[in-house]
């Protein structure tokens, strides 16, 4: 076996050896981070309101003059929004928000144990608006969203309650059924009920739980493709437009 010569060093060896980055300062990196992230998110959540388009008041008596015109008539009624939202914000010249007028593109929706269909008049960053409902009746759990919902009853009832509460809450025709973000009840739609649904805040923060029911219980994959589809398309579309 040759013996190595004395001065006779292997040239790796002559390298200097990195310092390893220490656990401190590993963790200062991170807080950092996880500062820096709850800064920016904190001064996006306190700025949103400026990229509001939809007026809850103004829905809320849209959706009353809808129920006058075309009582127990839920497609009148969808007929009669519609022509409204378009008149209000045009859709040819310089449009301030896209809506989606296909009123015949419903799709399935499960969540939280419930089970209706709903059809997306507008998606964005920032809002959404839909029509939600089923001739059959369903009941389940509201969500606990990062987005205020404004639930107005067009036709049939709803039926709500939240822990502690004794007694329940009933909303029918004209009626606002208000859930401020971050809070959650159970829910009840009687056969027979539709409703316009107003959400304003961080609408991607909500669409796990609206599709979360896909993985776990229904496998439905051509409604999760049509719900992602026409969700994705329309938040683009107003992207498109300068909406967020």
């Amino acid at each position: 076996m040759p013996k190595s010569r004395p001065g006779n060093v292997d040239a790796a060896s002559k390298q200097p050896t990195p310092k390893p980055q220490t656990n401190f300062t590993k963790w200062i990196t991170r807080i950092a981070g996880l500062l820096l992230l709850a800064v920016t998110f904190t001064w996006l959540d306190s700025i949103k309101d400026r990229w509001y388009v939809l007026d809850p008041k103004h829905l809320h008596e849209l959706a009353q003059e809808a129920i006058a015109t075309s009582p127990n008539d839920p497609q009148g009624m969808i007929t009669h929004i519609l022509t409204n939202l378009t008149s209000t914000y045009p859709q040819l010249e310089s449009p301030s928000i896209s809506l989606n007028s296909n009123a015949s593109e419903w799709v399935f929706n499960n969540a939280g144990g419930a089970m209706g269909a709903m059809y997306i008049i507008h998606a964005s960053i920032t809002e959404y608006l839909i029509i939600f409902g089923t001739p059959l009746g369903t009941e389940g759990h509201t969500g606990l969203h990062t987005a205020d919902d404004y639930f107005h009853i067009l036709v049939g009832e709803q039926w709500a309650f939240r822990p502690g509460a004794l007694e329940m809450e009933k909303y029918g025709p004209g009626d606002v059924h208000f859930l401020p973000r971050g809070t959650a009840k159970q829910y009840k739609m009687h056969e027979g009920c539709f409703a316009l649904e107003y959400a304003r805040g961080w609408i991607p923060l909500m669409m796990p739980f609206g599709l979360a029911d896909t993985f776990t219980s229904t496998l439905d994959i051509p409604t999760l493709y049509h719900t992602v589809r026409i969700t994705g398309r329309e938040m683009i579309k107003n992207l498109l437009v300068g909406k967020i």
